[in-house]
């Protein structure tokens, strides 16, 4: 999947855009893809987890992003990505205690197009991956599209549809990702702060690579093509 150039073809930038983010927009845009033939545990799959002023992808605000790589099967903690957005006004104390961003780191934070700019040359052009991938892909595309005018389009491994397939035995009910740890002897010290969670889902996803092949993926894009097959297992 790629990118799309909108602007100024379609949806503008909130505002106009310095001239170092634009820059680098622009190089990011001009990156080449991935390569989807190669093998499963070969190449870098980055995991993404945002964090939200609430569970409304079309309304509400994106408050943090995290990113980790898993390079040639195993995690690379040195290759990682934390931004808080600067907002305008702190999240509800409701939603601060779920994932422990405060008012005044999230007043303090970055301003949003060189965190989402820094955020794209981060994860370059390789394939993403989360624990209900559409909630994190919907709130990026969101504030990526009316902060930088591009549309957001990547390919995206959601370990909620792959693990029913590698498992399924295990998956005779809804399973979060809590679950997952628990079922696959995963130890994770904290969670739900987005760097933390890309942590846990990292892990999951070395567990599901050794089973790749067994699920008929041989490559990248044969793993990717595995998304939604396991839903109905769920």
């Amino acid at each position: 999947m790629g990118i799309g150039r909108l602007w100024p073809f379609g949806p503008r930038p909130s505002r106009a855009l310095d001239p170092p983010v634009a820059a680098a927009l622009s190089r990011w845009l001009d990156l080449p893809e991935y390569n989807a033939r190669r093998p499963v545990r070969e190449g870098r799959w980055v995991v993404v987890d945002v964090e939200s002023s609430g569970l409304d992808p079309l309304r509400d605000r994106l408050i943090a992003i995290g990113a980790l790589a898993v390079v040639d099967g195993a995690i690379d903690l040195a290759d990682s990505f934390e931004v808080v957005l600067r907002q305008a006004e702190a999240s509800s104390t409701p939603n601060i205690e779920v994932h422990g961003i405060g008012g005044t780191e999230q007043r303090e934070g970055e301003e949003s197009p060189s965190a989402l700019v820094d955020f794209l040359a981060f994860i370059g052009k390789d394939p993403l991956v989360a624990f209900h991938a559409p909630f994190d892909e919907a709130m990026l595309q969101r504030a990526i599209s009316a902060t930088l005018g591009v549309a957001f389009k990547r390919p995206w491994l959601d370990l909620a549809d792959v693990a029913p397939l590698a498992w399924p035995i295990a998956s005779h009910k809804p399973r979060g990702l809590d679950a997952w740890l628990v079922e696959r002897d995963i130890q994770i010290a904290h969670r739900h702060r987005a760097i933390a969670d890309c942590l846990a889902t990292a892990q999951l996803l070395l567990c599901i690579q050794p089973e790749a092949s067994r699920l008929g993926a041989h490559t990248a894009k044969d793993l990717l093509g595995l998304v939604g097959k396991g839903r109905w297992l769920a």
